[in-house]
């Protein structure tokens, strides 16, 4: 099968495109699935490089990617509710750069109405914004500041926060400010002075803070929350600052609770089909470019989801 593969730890040119991969056969609990679409993600080239080998393990030779949508198109012993020829979203458990992929429980049932590229975007942004925003516990009327409003995690994350009453002012490029306010957030300009345009945008205050961009971002968030003093850092929430254990800030990891993961994403897939909540794509790549898109994933210029289509 056609199939992206990786034999040590680098740069995008250890991606090597082969046809001739082993077709994998679903065991115990397991379905395979015809990929339709894969998702391209931060996490896919820091694993590439190495830099998440304390989390996630890597046994070479190693398939790149966890987020799949495609057809089931073989079903493993002890199977339940799925079936062949069922269209499905979720997460890949052999990686999801190949025509063939594994997968566990953790998959959901695709709309009709729901578009390939869509599907796949859905598992780890969707996951992220909803639990995020349920740490915050924000609530209507409450003012939230998400650091990186624009990305694939805020374009969502904004969008739940303003449905549920939340003025959200959302930090980004110039260039993506009226899209910002397009999904209903108050823009400002990321870099210097980010705090005074903040309390600007916002005279009343913030109530909580999204970290989604990272970038040495936490001393402004508690500083907008009132200083090393404030009593609640549970406020403030990381998703991209490796160092929130110095700031006492939590770093918020994937919500094991595979029921509560189903249910923001089936409510999420809803809403992109009935249009009240939009996706922001950038670009679909032939499987044999990974290697191209995972390098845009990495320059962080992507304008939206990129994905790959065996």
């Amino acid at each position: 099968m056609e199939a992206i593969l990786f034999e040590e730890f680098g740069g995008p040119e250890v991606l090597r495109h082969t046809t001739d991969a082993a077709v994998p056969v679903p065991g115990p609990g397991e379905v395979r699935l015809r990929v339709a679409a894969a998702g391209v993600n931060p996490m896919d080239w820091k694993v590439r490089r190495g830099f998440l080998e304390e989390f996630f393990p890597t046994t070479f030779p190693a398939v790149p990617g966890i987020e799949v949508a495609g057809t089931v198109d073989a079903v493993g012993e002890g199977v339940t509710g799925l079936a062949v020829g069922d269209e499905v979203f979720g997460w890949s458990t052999t990686g999801a750069y190949a025509q063939y992929a594994l997968a566990g429980g953790n998959l959901l049932p695709k709309p009709a109405g729901l578009s390939w590229e869509a599907a796949v975007g859905l598992p780890v942004a969707g996951e992220t914004a909803a639990r995020v925003l349920e740490q915050l516990g924000v609530r209507e009327g409450e003012t939230l500041f998400l650091h990186g409003a624009a990305g694939i995690v805020g374009t969502i994350a904004v969008q739940l926060a303003v449905a549920a009453g939340v003025t959200v002012v959302g930090s980004a490029s110039v260039s993506n400010h009226a899209y910002l306010r397009e999904l209903g957030a108050i823009p400002v300009e990321y870099g210097d002075g980010l705090a005074d345009r903040v309390r600007a945008a916002a005279p009343r205050g913030v109530d909580a803070v999204f970290d989604a961009a990272g970038h040495g971002v936490l001393p402004v968030a508690i500083a907008l929350l009132g200083g090393e003093g404030v009593a609640d850092k549970a406020r403030i929430v990381t998703i991209a600052s490796v160092d929130a254990a110095e700031h006492g800030i939590v770093y918020s990891l994937p919500e094991q609770d595979a029921e509560r993961v189903r249910g923001w994403l089936s409510a999420q897939a809803e809403g992109v089909v009935a249009g009240t909540l939009r996706l922001r794509h950038a670009e679909t790549f032939p499987l044999k470019e990974a290697a191209r898109a995972q390098e845009l994933s990495e320059s962080g210029h992507a304008q939206g989801k990129l994905t790959l289509a065996p």
